[in-house]
This record gives structure tokens, C-alpha cells and sequence, in this order.
């Protein structure tokens, strides 16, 4: 049977790039309970650089949502540096706002999906962001999971391959705060 939860059921916690060291492993257990056996090797060696690229990032957010003591989920990004905001180059024009967000991971165990919990999660890492726009990129063979982005208000502006062995993800933007 599957667990069933209310908003009140999860306790979110905010991290930041100073809280790294003690969310490290946290992070990157949830993620590899997400992804469970579709996760390639290669990524599941390649993910905590990921996460302590994000996390040395100064402006790192992160939230983790818990219930009772155990980690259901994650959603950490960290500001875009001025000028080098790259989805620029999918819109012509693009927006006249010149402060984004980058929304890097979301994560949820299994057995806590479809729940609200992506949804608290996105919500509580975005709300009252002093950013005008966030931007995420969803793998485009994962239509489920740009769908769900685009119901909380982002929209696909573009496709790119960040990496080249990565797959080709979708670029998704949305103004904030979220709808």
C-alpha cells in the first residue's frame, strides 16, 4: 500500500550553499532512489559533481522535504550569473528581465510520487525569489514531466544538449512567481 500524504504531513526544510557538507549524501540518496534502475552508471558516478557544482554555486538553494525523519524529496538550483543567462538565444526577443533563476534538480522517492510532493517542493524552492524568470531543462523523451512543468506555468522555449554524451533536454521557462 502506498503512503498518503497531506501538505501537512511534509516538513520543508531550506539549505543553502553553507549547508552543503550536511546534504551532500542526502541529495544524492534521494536522487538515486528516483532514478532507480533507469539511471545509467555513468550519470550515477557523474551526479555529485552536479550536485557540488550546483551547491558551490553562493546563491545555492535548496529544499528537502521530509516526513517524520526521512528525506522524500529535493529541489535545488541557484541563481544565473548576469550575461550568461544561455536560453536567451532560444527567444527572439527575448524577455526585457535580466534576473533568472536556474532550477536544476527536482527528486522524489518513489514510493512518495504523484502526491503533491514535486509540486511543494518546486513551489517552496521558487516562492518569493527575488529572480524575474526560472529555467530547467526536462529530457524530452520525458513528456509526463514537461507536462507537469508547464502546468505550474513554465513553457518550452527551445531544445538543448548541454553536454555532448547528455541527452537533449527541453528548455523551459517561466516568469516568476509561479502561477
Amino acid at each position: 500500500m502506498e503512503p498518503s500524504l497531506s501538505a501537512a504531513d511534509l516538513d520543508v526544510r531550506r539549505f543553502t550553499h553553507d549547508d552543503l557538507p550536511q546534504i551532500r549524501q542526502t541529495i544524492i540518496d534521494i536522487h538515486a532512489d528516483a532514478q532507480g534502475e533507469a539511471m545509467k552508471d555513468d550519470f550515477k558516478k557523474r551526479f555529485p559533481w552536479f550536485v557540488d557544482h550546483w551547491g558551490g554555486n553562493a546563491g545555492f538553494a535548496c529544499v528537502i522535504a521530509y516526513v517524520g525523519d526521512e528525506a522524500v524529496g529535493f529541489a535545488y538550483g541557484a541563481p544565473a550569473n548576469e550575461g550568461r543567462e544561455w536560453w536567451r538565444d532560444h527567444l527572439d526577443p527575448a524577455p526585457d528581465k535580466h534576473h533568472t533563476f536556474s532550477y536544476s534538480e527536482l527528486a522524489v522517492r518513489q514510493k512518495w510520487r504523484k502526491q503533491g510532493v514535486a509540486d511543494l517542493l518546486s513551489r517552496a524552492l521558487l516562492d518569493g525569489r527575488n529572480e524575474d524568470l526560472a529555467v530547467l531543462l526536462v529530457d524530452v523523451t520525458h513528456p509526463q514531466v514537461q507536462a507537469l512543468y508547464e502546468s505550474w506555468g513554465f513553457r518550452k522555449v527551445g531544445e538543448r544538449q548541454p553536454f555532448p554524451d547528455s541527452p537533449v533536454y527541453a528548455v523551459m521557462l517561466a516568469e516568476l512567481p509561479l502561477r
